[in-house]
């Protein structure tokens, strides 16, 4: 079988400590998966990681069968983009905000604003094009850094607890159109959360990962009725899954 990203024996320390071990990770082209597991249990450092933001210090990872390393890192970048929980949008308007990313990849700065209206309509925030994108409500926020990644067509999309700073009902409807997006793109994703409702709506498999190493994975149906061990099933009652 062949795999958009594959990893193997993936190492990542931080302040001396180590905090990912993973022997083998791959994702399918449109796969959408979900890493998940409690505070500190790796899940942020594994994306920084494969988004070749913080060092490892052993490991492989593949893209497309082509190992990255320095030579190539920034091609591979390229190919990839990132959603942090923090929105990290410049002091400009949001339609100058979606269109930057393009620009930096030497697209015509009219030719990034169109492109960046139609995503912007995407996530259903045409109308806010020209507000400053420090003047935006927390959902309103996250809608815009993701209509900023879609905008440069990924094919593969990182995302660290992208809803986290916003309220249940935010959450939820960001979720669904989320999930409605990245299945009707075909963009291949990963999320990082703890929070079962974005999972549910948004990916094929979870992944349940705890102190930097994967404890189970399978469908998110299939890890939450079918436990392998206790830390799993606490997963399962501490999101409220039923």
């Amino acid at each position: 079988m062949s795999f958009l990203l594959e990893v193997k024996n993936l190492h990542i320390r931080r302040g001396g400590v180590q905090v990912i071990e993973m022997p083998s990770f791959a994702i399918q082209a449109e796969e959408k998966v979900a890493i998940v597991g409690p505070n500190g249990a790796g899940k942020s450092s594994l994306l920084l990681g494969l988004a070749c933001l913080i060092e490892r210090v052993s490991g492989t990872i593949n893209f497309e069968g082509v190992e990255v390393c320095s030579q190539n890192e920034m091609a591979y970048r390229r190919k990839i983009a990132v959603v942090f929980q923090d929105p990290l949008l410049f002091d400009t308007t949001v339609l100058d905000n979606v269109a930057e990313g393009l620009c930096i990849r030497g697209m015509r700065r009219s030719e990034a604003r169109d492109v960046a209206r139609d995503n912007l309509e995407l996530f259903k925030i045409g109308h806010l094009s020209g507000r400053s994108a420090h003047k935006l409500s927390g959902g309103e926020a996250q809608r815009v850094s993701l209509a900023r990644a879609f905008a440069v067509r990924p094919q593969l999309l990182l995302m660290d607890e992208p809803f986290s700073s916003l309220d249940l009902p935010t959450r939820i409807v960001l979720a669904e159109d989320l999930g409605r997006i990245l299945h009707e793109s075909g963009t291949a994703a990963i999320i990082a959360t703890h929070d079962r409702i974005e999972a549910f709506h948004v990916v094929d498999r979870l992944v349940v990962m705890d102190r930097g190493a994967v404890v189970q994975q399978g469908s998110p149906k299939e890890v939450l009725e079918q436990p392998v061990n206790a830390f799993v099933a606490a997963f399962k009652r501490t999101t409220g899954a039923g």
